[in-house]
């Protein structure tokens, strides 16, 4: 990989975490929840992003070679998969209108989604310059 991503792509990937997070936390803020429920979704969403960047190292690690434990790797899955069912929990079981838990998997989603290109345009961005100080 010896190609920069582009500066339109880099920045879809900022507006796309941006536009999922903000709109979740704002669903959140200015939902009718009790507290310790805003305080569950909240945490699942911030779970989810660690669960994805790690995901996602982790699997570019093991396509590039660099050693990955086996634990790691399976750990950095499950985290992933246990956040998406938690929020599916989650929203199964809110008291909310059905428009509303389309609203928070949508926005979690692409929060997901976002944090995975930041993660990977950051990393794809760090070889290049590797490779440019290398020539």
């Amino acid at each position: 990989m010896n190609q920069k991503p582009s500066n339109a792509f880099i920045a879809a990937a900022w507006i796309a975490l941006g536009i999922g997070m903000i709109g979740f936390i704002v669903g959140l803020w200015r939902s009718d929840m009790l507290l310790n429920e805003k305080g569950y979704y909240f945490t699942v969403l911030m779970f989810g992003l660690f669960a994805v960047i790690s995901l996602q190292k982790a699997v570019r690690d093991k396509l590039e070679g660099i050693p990955v434990t086996e634990i790691y790797y399976g750990i950095s899955w499950f985290s992933t998969l246990l956040t998406i069912t938690l929020l599916i929990i989650g929203l199964w079981n809110a008291d909310i209108l059905p428009s509303e838990k389309g609203f928070y998997a949508f926005a979690f989603l692409l929060a997901l989604f976002g944090a995975i290109t930041v993660q990977k345009n950051t990393r794809d961005s760090q070889i290049f310059n590797r490779t440019q100080n290398l020539d």
